[in-house]
């Protein structure tokens, strides 16, 4: 069969035979319809990623951790748990999980916006536990999680949505979805740190950051007290992605009496994951969310694996 298959770390993936995939007990075999290329997926074939080594112990070795598939009684299914060195991007694969699709739902849009949803939903919901009326503040939200999370706030009661990147285009889109303000990233430093210490001053409660890096060190600054005295007033800021880099400069003063409470997507069940998804389908089929998608041929996939010029849209992996 065809796959998209990578030989070692860091290399881009290829088009190319690979030894067709024979499931074991407790397989399901799938074709496969649909399969949406993200960060995660460039992240772990790079050996970089922390799950690097799991998701490859061997090689040659096909990317891809998921996708949408079809049964041979031809009902749509989301698959994943694939057991390498077999992943996602191939014409066939033998999925530990599969999880129906509802009727009526493109192979694309399912293989695109769920993820994206549930990155956003379940620690805004979860984890920050966010209350009707307050305020987010979605830092690098002219990417594709960033738009979507954008919408998630709104959708889950946010008062106020206060939106950051770098993307002109995108910050104007951004109003449309639910953004109540934007912070243009590309302005110097210095106007960047007097524009997030005026947001900041206006209040925050929630903070979803997919950027990291630089911007989330002078956002961070922004929170720290300029008096003694105790935290004024409670900041959880969710660490969910890192597009302008791996690490951060964290003075202790960010954190002593600023109110900043650091926290990742958190601990969530299978359980609330299932019921969340329920909700996501729904949510798909009347349209309630707004993604830029693009198919792109497997056979394209080394192409697809170097495109820079995506701004907030969705590249889907079509066999």
């Amino acid at each position: 069969m065809k796959a998209a298959v990578i030989n070692a770390f860091g290399e881009t993936p290829r088009y190319s035979e690979f030894p067709d995939v024979i499931p074991a007990e407790g397989e399901q075999l799938l074709g496969v319809e649909a399969c949406v290329l993200e960060n995660f997926d460039k992240g772990t074939a790079s050996g970089k990623h922390y799950s690097s080594k799991k998701l490859f112990p061997q090689f040659p070795a096909i990317v891809g951790t998921g996708g949408i598939g079809r049964t041979k009684e031809g009902r749509l299914v989301s698959f994943g748990n694939m057991r390498p060195p077999y992943g996602a991007f191939a014409e066939r694969v033998a999925a530990g999980y599969v999880l129906p699709v509802p009727d009526g739902i493109d192979a694309a849009k399912a293989a695109a916006i769920p993820r994206s949803v549930l990155t956003s939903l379940l620690p805004l919901k979860y984890s920050a536990k966010l209350q009707p009326g307050e305020t987010v503040l979605v830092n690098g939200a002219t990417g594709v999680s960033g738009r979507i999370a954008v919408q998630v706030a709104k959708m889950l009661g946010a008062g106020k949505v206060i939106a950051t990147g770098r993307n002109a285009r995108s910050l104007q889109l951004l109003g449309q979805l639910g953004a109540d303000a934007v912070v243009d990233l590309k302005e110097p430093e210095e106007q960047l740190a007097e524009a997030f210490a005026s947001v900041v001053a206006g209040g925050i409660d929630v903070v979803i950051d997919f950027l990291w890096g630089r911007p989330a060190e002078l956002l961070i600054s922004a929170f720290i007290p300029q008096e003694a005295g105790f935290a004024k007033r409670r900041v959880r800021y969710i660490q969910s992605g890192e597009k302008a880099g791996s690490s951060v400069s964290l003075p202790g003063s960010a954190l002593r009496t600023s109110g900043l409470e650091l926290m990742g997507i958190g601990k969530i069940s299978l359980e609330t994951v299932q019921e969340e998804m329920k909700g996501v389908w729904n949510g798909i089929a009347a349209g309630k969310f707004y993604m830029e998608i693009e198919k792109v041929a497997l056979a394209d996939i080394a192409d697809a694996w170097n495109r820079t010029d995506l701004d907030g849209k969705r590249l889907v992996l079509v066999p």
